[in-house]
């Protein structure tokens, strides 16, 4: 470390923009370890911080897609050493001691901690975390590439692994974006028949391309019927926040199917009774994962071929790169 200072993009007040500062450079405290971030994914889950909601302590720095190096340990620090690229995602440590952590359920913890939240994220040239919130990145995945997988990766690896799907059976993903396109290839490369879901023909051939076996326009009519005519779907994994889509896709569930949701527009989901009832279909959600998730994810990832597509911009950019986050092909990433 050359310097005590660095650079920051912070959110400063609740509904502003991200500001750009000099910070002092963040020491790490007992069972911590202090990161120089090489990169970080640019996540809409950072308008909670933004728009200081769920009790954020402002100025806060974000960012939950962070890959990076261990740049230093603080005491007590037995899992890493200094020179090891590691990420860190959206789970930022847990309590070890509440129901759920004694269950092994890390993820539900009710103590939680959420990085770029409870404590400053990777919108910075340094961070600290927990050590037991780091992931270890594999040789095979560059910084900008494992960035994206420690949020958007893990949300749609995890939740399809644990879906109940089996190889060959019919899953849909909705929507082609920063988590479809992840979606897309882990479905592919676990052996599902593939089908995407998006609005126009424009992604067709990449989707296809990406993995996908068969493809839906939700402009032209019903998802749902479309894909029920299909055979219907054991899964559908919906990673657009739209109530009213994700309420049609349930008629596209076959008998025992889930809908699976890891995007929400806060709006509640009208789904009729006997849709569920006869044959036994469900609705659910999935939340993320914990570090040893991370770690899961890029080794599929790494093993498999399945790579973010991404854009780099400088850290100073922040606040442009946030603003125009949909127009990015797929995921944006910041360099410091």
């Amino acid at each position: 470390m050359a310097s005590s200072t660095m650079r920051a993009a912070q959110a400063v007040t609740a509904g502003g923009e991200f500001v750009m500062a000099t910070v002092p450079v963040p020491e790490p405290g007992p069972g911590q370890v202090r990161i120089k971030v090489h990169a970080c994914g640019v996540c809409a889950g950072e308008n909670i911080v933004r728009l200081g909601l769920f009790g954020a302590q402002l100025p806060r720095v974000p960012g939950h897609e962070v890959a990076g190096v261990v740049d230093a340990l603080g005491p007590g620090v037995t899992a890493w050493q200094a020179g090891d690229r590691v990420g860190i995602g959206w789970h930022g440590g847990s309590c070890f001691v509440c129901d759920p952590c004694r269950e092994g359920d890390f993820t539900n913890c009710v103590d939680r901690k959420i990085v770029g939240l409870h404590y400053d994220g990777g919108y910075a040239e340094y961070m600290v975390a927990p050590q037991d919130a780091l992931a270890r990145i594999p040789d095979a995945l560059s910084f900008e590439e494992a960035g994206p997988l420690m949020c958007a990766g893990i949300t749609t690896f995890n939740s399809l692994r644990n879906s109940g799907a089996r190889p060959g059976e019919t899953v849909a993903v909705h929507g082609i974006g920063g988590l479809g396109h992840l979606a897309v290839q882990f479905a592919d490369k676990m052996g599902f028949r593939t089908v995407a879901i998006n609005r126009g023909r424009a992604k067709e051939e990449l989707a296809r391309q990406l993995g996908a076996d068969e493809y839906i326009d939700s402009n032209e009519g019903s998802a749902g019927e479309a894909l029920a005519r299909l055979g219907g779907a054991a899964v559908i994994l919906s990673t657009v926040g739209s109530s009213p889509a994700q309420s049609d896709l349930v008629q596209g569930l076959k008998p025992n199917g889930r809908l699976l949701i890891v995007a929400a527009d806060h709006q509640p989901i009208d789904v009729s009774p006997d849709a569920l009832v006869f044959g036994r279909r469900s609705v659910g959600g999935w939340y993320s994962g914990n570090a040893k998730d991370s770690e899961e994810t890029m080794a599929f990832a790494a093993l498999k071929g399945v790579r973010p597509m991404v854009e780099t911009h400088p850290l100073e950019q922040a606040e442009a790169v946030f603003q125009s986050m949909g127009k990015a092909q797929f995921r944006a990433v910041l360099v410091p």
